[in-house]
């Protein structure tokens, strides 16, 4: 298992974003969650499969088509096995 959390910089609210990242992250076997930030930035904590996640982490450097990623930092986390489905944050 893995977990990591990561901030998506650039035009990325307002583009489907987080409900987009929430229909991979369900087709991948991921869990977690997405939220928008006030700074403009969208982040999420993901959570399963090593190459599932590496996988999200990957989608989200591009994400929906409408979307312009300029950023994404990601950042280990060590508590894995608590999410049991993945949701979107409002």
């Amino acid at each position: 298992m893995k977990r990591v959390r990561v901030q998506v910089s650039g035009l990325v609210q307002g583009v489907w974003f987080r409900e987009s990242t929430k229909q991979e992250a369900e087709r991948l076997g991921v869990t977690g969650w997405v939220r928008n930030r006030v700074d403009g930035r969208v982040e999420g904590v993901f959570e399963g499969p090593e190459a599932a996640v590496d996988r999200l982490v990957a989608w989200c450097r591009t994400g929906p088509s409408a979307a312009r990623v300029d950023d994404v930092e990601v950042a280990p986390e060590t508590e894995p096995g608590v999410f049991s489905s993945f949701r979107v944050v409002r």
